[in-house]
């Protein structure tokens, strides 16, 4: 697959029974332009390889959090009109802070994770951070991702790419698209 700056996942192949699609969510993403496009395709493609589809709602930390893990409700998502396979509540930025999303991806047997959503500097780094440290192989999908500000999201992709890919890699939605079919 073509990711910067190594080739994801770094062991050479992508098995879809090992792949979950992260879906952050901010809070009030409307009020910032929602997500990129392509995700409704790539969350179809993701689930029809037989990955899981998992919508990550993260908010400011000192917000009550709402329950760890809601069963799947098969509600579309307001971003892309497609139901997910499970909603996951975080406590904080980070989708893993106070919610049930280890023990989910862990019980379903995914390590391998592609991050999406809004908002890029926010709630989605500091998940693919903390999946990192949770030894989580991570893809970024840089177009499926939408920046709360816009002059950081060229830093955030620097951020993630440092030091040979500390965090991850970087790729498309059409590449990850290409790869699952």
């Amino acid at each position: 697959m073509t990711t910067t700056p190594y080739p994801w996942p770094w062991h050479g192949r992508l098995d879809p029974s090992r792949l979950a699609l992260l879906a952050v969510a901010c809070p009030d993403r409307s009020a910032r332009g929602g997500m990129a496009g392509g995700t409704a395709g790539l969350e179809e493609t993701v689930r029809g390889a037989g990955g899981l589809v998992v919508r990550v709602g993260v908010r400011p930390p000192l917000r009550p959090a709402g329950p760890p893990v809601a069963p799947p409700n098969r509600a579309p998502s307001k971003a892309t009109g497609a139901a997910p396979d499970c909603d996951v509540a975080a406590a904080g930025w980070d989708g893993f802070h106070g919610s049930g999303l280890d023990d989910l991806l862990r019980a379903a047997g995914r390590d391998l994770l592609a991050l999406t959503g809004c908002c890029l500097e926010l709630g989605v780094h500091s998940t693919m951070r903390s999946a990192n440290d949770r030894g989580y192989e991570c893809l970024l999908v840089a177009d499926a991702c939408a920046a709360a500000d816009p002059m950081l999201a060229g830093a955030a992709l620097s951020m993630i790419e440092m030091s040979g890919g500390i965090f991850g890699a970087v790729g498309s939605s059409a590449a990850l698209i290409r790869e699952l079919s």
